[in-house]
């Protein structure tokens, strides 16, 4: 079985692409920070690469992705050498990375549930994976640089289309497998969900359409309190306490 994005040389090279900006995204965040050559390179590359090889690690499909695909890490290694010498002038593409990000995002997230459903996995434990790919990198990014993660800290919507991609796209994939959807309508579907991943990011940031927190309470209401109870608990008073214990002497 062959994942639907990766069967021809047209996807490929938008997924060499997302891993290319992926990458770059990953290394401007290490430039910023200052860091070296060396922490740029690995930067980079487990943001491009790491929610693939966690994937990977998941399904036991072993050596992961992200070491054994010499495409993938060699574009991870060039994603690292343009960011640390053209960085200034990818600091400035902010809506051009930021739609890359996108399209990075939708990408890894349909691939990896893609990859999960050939490898037989249920639908829960599919859209997981699949999210794990398509978060991952970004994840592992925020930690070697002491950030908080993307994925925690972004309140528009950034796991939110990862999740509605990823369900979509199991259910692509069981129709694949019942025979109702022919392999190039799962083609045609699966880049219909891409664009609906890259649309509710870039809608979400435009707009500044944003998650809601906790609601907000200022009164709490407990069991245990008085006007909650069947009865009303009494309090003896103080002085009756005393009169009873001067008897009892």
């Amino acid at each position: 079985m062959e994942i639907a994005l990766e069967s021809n040389g047209f996807f490929m090279g938008i997924e060499y692409l997302a891993t290319f900006c992926c990458g770059m995204v990953g290394g401007l965040a290490a430039v910023r920070k200052g860091y070296d050559v060396f922490a740029i390179l690995v930067t980079t590359w487990l943001t491009a690469l790491g929610g693939g090889i966690i994937r990977d690690v998941l399904l036991g499909a072993l050596p992961p992705a992200g070491v054994s695909d010499k495409g993938l890490v060699v574009t991870a290694l060039l994603a690292a050498v343009a960011v640390a010498v053209i960085h200034p002038e990818i600091n400035r593409l902010k809506w051009s990375m930021l739609s890359l990000d996108a399209l990075a995002l939708g990408l890894y997230a349909v691939n990896g549930t893609s990859k999960a459903m050939m490898y037989h996995m249920s639908g829960t434990t599919a859209v997981f994976l699949g999210m794990f790919t398509a978060l991952g990198g970004g994840l592992i990014r925020d930690m070697l640089i002491n950030e908080v993660p993307m994925v925690i800290r972004d309140r528009h919507w950034y796991a939110v289309p990862s999740a509605v991609g990823c369900v979509l796209t199991v259910l692509v994939c069981k129709g694949v497998n019942l025979g109702v959807v022919s392999f190039a309508a799962e083609v045609v579907l699966d880049v219909l969900i891409v664009a609906l991943m890259v649309g509710m990011r870039l809608i979400s940031v435009i707009f500044d359409i944003q998650l809601p927190g906790a609601l907000v309470r200022h009164n709490t209401y407990l069991p245990s309190e008085a006007k909650y109870l069947k009865r009303p608990v009494i309090h003896p008073d103080k002085d009756d306490d005393d009169a009873d214990r001067d008897g009892r002497q």
